[in-house]
């Protein structure tokens, strides 16, 4: 075993919510004024903290999204996850894996702990993360491509950031782990492979996963 830690981001990589979310994102921001189709909301905003989309809507249209944007954004998502949220194919046997083999590993998300517990509740993916293994941008305050949240969860799983992999699927991600000095599996279910350049590795199926790490 190469690492110490498996840091796994969420959305994408434990639950297939990314379809269901930047749906979701598109409509809401067409809603408001701000045009953008599916493929916008991949493209621009796929693996991004809440304060992003805020920061780029402004930079963009000069104009702020309104404050409880959060708010009524995250109550159709979770709405929709209750309905169609199922966890990402290979996810659980990966998980099993780990957990059988007493590989340490967490979850460091962009979303916020709300969003990751609700999402883990509604797959019964749970049952595999109690708090200590749940990160959020929320800890930290700055998300993804900033290096804090993957730094701040090896610090708090006692694990030097070079004995870190991280499981990302979106280009944020991606230069994250690189920036924290990590090791990154870039999965490419979802994403073209030359939009994850810098991983360390590229993978298109979770169930390839433990093979990676030996």
């Amino acid at each position: 075993m190469r690492y110490d830690l498996v840091i796994f981001d969420n959305d994408g990589v434990l639950v297939d919510s990314e379809p269901i979310s930047n749906r979701l994102l598109a409509v809401y921001l067409t809603e408001l004024g701000h045009p953008t189709t599916y493929e916008d909301s991949v493209r621009d905003y796929m693996g991004s903290a809440m304060h992003r989309i805020h920061d780029l809507v402004q930079e963009r249209s000069g104009q702020r999204l309104p404050e409880d944007f959060d708010d009524i954004f995250h109550s159709r998502v979770f709405a929709a996850f209750e309905r169609e949220l199922k966890p990402v194919s290979g996810a659980v046997d990966a998980l099993e894996k780990l957990s059988a083999d007493g590989i340490p590993y967490c979850v460091a998300s962009s979303g916020s702990h709300e969003r990751i517990r609700v999402g883990h509740r509604t797959t019964g993916l749970d049952r595999w993360f109690d708090e200590g293994r749940i990160f959020s941008s929320q800890d930290v305050g700055r998300g993804k491509p900033a290096p804090d949240l993957f730094l701040y969860a090896a610090e708090r799983m006692g694990v030097a950031p070079e004995k870190c992999v991280v499981v990302e699927d979106s280009p944020l991600g991606v230069q994250a782990a690189v920036a924290a000095g990590m090791d990154v599996f870039g999965f490419t279910a979802m994403t073209p492979a030359a939009r994850l350049a810098g991983a360390t590795q590229l993978f298109a199926d979770m169930s390839q996963l433990t093979d990676l790490l030996v």
